[in-house]
């Protein structure tokens, strides 16, 4: 009954960051999923894997499952690094990397 706690990545087919400063708790699956033989779509016996708890910070998410007893990994987020905010920095003289046709 391992629980996951992270900060879900933004969505790749968007450029907002909506939903994704929330703490996010998961449980890691118990079982393995299995193929069901009259529609051949996969199912799964294991209620927990359906339930997805979101809290405002870090913090809250920790006291939670100390509270409740549930052991949990945590994964730190990954922070992008900052990008030029100008059209006119891909073209500027002192550039790190010359530009090229």
């Amino acid at each position: 009954m391992l629980a996951r706690i992270y900060q879900p990545a933004r969505n790749a087919m968007q450029s907002g960051k909506a939903r994704t400063r929330k703490w996010v708790l998961e449980y890691e699956p118990e079982t393995p999923r299995q193929i069901e033989p009259l529609m051949g779509w996969t199912a799964s016996t294991d209620m927990r894997s359906q339930v997805s708890l979101e809290f405002d910070t870090f913090d809250e998410a920790i006291a939670y499952a100390t509270k409740n007893g549930i052991p949990y990994q945590l994964f730190e987020p990954h922070k992008p690094t900052p990008k030029s905010k100008a059209y006119s920095d891909n073209f500027r003289f002192g550039r790190k990397i010359p530009w090229t046709h």
